[in-house]
C-alpha cells in the first residue's frame, strides 16, 4: 500500500502529542472529505464522541459530511491517558445548477403505490453502506473510475424542471452510453440493483473500515454480489437510467452514513 508508506511518516501538525502516541492524518482537511490517519498500537480514537475502528496497526478513516462543522475533535486514549487533538476543516461553496427535462415522474412527489418500493432500495442503500469489514483497501491510492468531462460536482444544489433538489453527494462523468467503468480501489461487491426509481443500474462496492463507493445510473453491472473485486477492474457500463438527463457515471464515497467527495481522495484526473 504506496498510501501508507509515504503519508504517514509526520505527526500531525500543530498536536503536542508524544512520538509514542504517533498521530497523522492524510487529505483535504475540508468539509466533504475523507481522510486516513494512524495511531500506535493500542491507542484508540474517537470523532466527536464516537468510537472510530482501527486496524492492528493504528490505521483509520474518518469522514466529513458536506455541512459538517468546521471544528472537529479527535478523542484518543491509551490506557488511562487521553489526548483531545483539534481538526480544523475548511469551509467549502457549492454552486447551483438547473437540470430541465428531468422525466417529471422523479421529480414530482412519487405515488404512494411507488413509495414502497423506494423505500425497499433505500433500506438496501443504507445496509449495504453500513458495512464494517476488515478490508484495507481504503488504505490505498485511490483511481478514477472512469476519465471523461466532469459535468456535475459534490455539493452542489440541483433545481430539477424548476423544483429544488436535495444537494448532489456525488462526481459526475459524462461519458457514452456502454463506456466501461472499473473499480477505483479493490473491494467486495455489496448491493447491485438493476433499475431503482432514482440510481437506475446502482453498485455498491466495499473498501473496508466503513469506505465505500456507489456508482448510479449504470446501463449494465458486471459483477455480483459478494464478489472480489481489483483496481482498475471493470465493474459497470456508463448509462442514463433512473433520474439522469444523459449518459453519465454519478460516483460517490461514503464513510459509513456520510456523504464524501471522492474528488477528495484522487489525483487531477488525466484523459
Amino acid at each position: 500500500m504506496k498510501f501508507v508508506a509515504v503519508v504517514f511518516g509526520v505527526l500531525l501538525a500543530g498536536s503536542s502529542l508524544a512520538s509514542d502516541w504517533l498521530l497523522s492524518l492524510n487529505g483535504e482537511r475540508t468539509q466533504g472529505s475523507l481522510l486516513r490517519g494512524q495511531v500506535a498500537p493500542g491507542v484508540s480514537v474517537a470523532l466527536a464522541g464516537k468510537p472510530v475502528r482501527t486496524t492492528e496497526e493504528g490505521y483509520f478513516a474518518i469522514g466529513f459530511g458536506r455541512d459538517a462543522a468546521l471544528a472537529q475533535t479527535l478523542e484518543l486514549k491509551k490506557g488511562e491517558e487521553r489526548q483531545q487533538v483539534p481538526v480544523i476543516l475548511d469551509k467549502r461553496e457549492y454552486n447551483i445548477q438547473r437540470v430541465e427535462g428531468v422525466p417529471q415522474r422523479t421529480v414530482d412527489p412519487p405515488p404512494e403505490a411507488v413509495l414502497k418500493r423506494i423505500r425497499a432500495e433505500v433500506a438496501a442503500i443504507k445496509k449495504a453502506r453500513a458495512s464494517d469489514s476488515d478490508l484495507q483497501a481504503f488504505l490505498s491510492d485511490f483511481q478514477w473510475p472512469l476519465t471523461g468531462r466532469i459535468s456535475g460536482v459534490y455539493g452542489s444544489q440541483r433545481v430539477y424542471n424548476g423544483k429544488p433538489g436535495t444537494p448532489h453527494y456525488g462526481v459526475d462523468v459524462a461519458r457514452p452510453t456502454g463506456t466501461v467503468v472499473v473499480a477505483p480501489a479493490d473491494a467486495v461487491v455489496t448491493l447491485v440493483q438493476d433499475d431503482n426509481y432514482y440510481s437506475g443500474g446502482t453498485l455498491i462496492m466495499d473498501h473496508g473500515y466503513g469506505v465505500s463507493s456507489t456508482m448510479i445510473h449504470l446501463s449494465e453491472v458486471l459483477v455480483k454480489p459478494g464478489q472480489t473485486v481489483k483496481q482498475g477492474e471493470p465493474v459497470a457500463k456508463v448509462g442514463a437510467t433512473g433520474r439522469a438527463t444523459g449518459p453519465h457515471l454519478d460516483w460517490r464515497l461514503n464513510w459509513y452514513a456520510e456523504r464524501l467527495d471522492p474528488v477528495t481522495i484522487v489525483p487531477p484526473m488525466e484523459e
